[in-house]
């Protein structure tokens, strides 16, 4: 974290994260992480919060990767814990890509399962080890999308017996989206958002909702699919 707050990334470290280093990169991404930390707590008290922003899911504990240069979900859990609040965590993964960093920070820690659906060869094209990982094959469509979900989502929420649980809701698996390679519709996204909210409500299981990829052509496709998982957890939730 010094290296990034004080400018002092090498250039190995800069191509590996994807952003050239600024000030406003350093502010950005600390309100980035500050913004699910205060979902996280909101969400102990009201059921569920979200973050606009956040599902920096590429950091690690000692880098940055792919465009996420701090691990919001970590610090968030981590306060968390600090605070007495929660105990144990499940992360919820549904970005075309997987959390590699995530899993990797997480991956020796028994107090917090990690679930991830994601594009088998999609980036990141090194993955690491997930508490329960579900590669999928290019062009997944929503049928199967939904069904690998609908089996595999109750067996991590029971494994992880969680105290709150971080929705990586990503929109990539689109159709549309330019870097994603399944097809999934704004329907079946909407189906896998009302799966995983549903499924955490009626465990009274808190949720942190944050964003996720979404990289649609036209872009407007990817910001009608966020707010088809802010609907979702309004209808779930409100």
């Amino acid at each position: 974290m010094h290296a990034v707050v004080s400018g002092g990334l090498t250039e190995a470290e800069v191509r590996r994260l994807g952003f050239p280093w600024s000030e406003q990169l350093v502010l950005r991404s600390r309100a980035s992480v500050a913004g699910t930390v205060a979902a996280a707590r909101d969400a102990l008290c009201n059921g569920i919060a979200g973050n606009l922003a956040g599902g920096t899911h590429h950091a690690f504990a000692d880098h940055g990767e792919g465009y996420c240069v701090f691990n919001d979900h970590a610090v968030a859990f981590r306060l968390l814990q600090l605070e007495g609040r929660v105990d144990r965590a499940v992360i919820v993964d549904l970005d075309v890509h997987q959390g590699n960093g995530t899993a990797a920070i997480f991956a020796a820690d028994e107090s917090v399962f990690t679930f991830s659906m994601h594009g088998a060869r999609n980036f990141p094209f090194r993955k690491q080890r997930s508490s329960l990982d579900v590669e999928l094959g290019d062009g997944c469509e929503d049928a199967e999308y939904l069904a690998l979900l609908s089996h595999h989502l109750p067996i991590a929420l029971d494994a992880a017996r969680a105290d709150v649980l971080f929705y990586q809701g990503g929109v990539d698996p689109l159709a549309e989206d330019a870097l994603g390679r399944l097809r999934l519709t704004h329907a079946g996204l909407r189906a896998r958002d009302r799966m995983v909210l549903t499924a955490a409500r009626d465990r009274a299981i808190p949720v942190v909702l944050t964003l996720g990829g979404g990289y649609a052509r036209p872009l407007e496709a990817s910001v009608e699919a966020h707010c088809g998982t802010y609907r979702e957890a309004r209808a779930v939730f409100g």
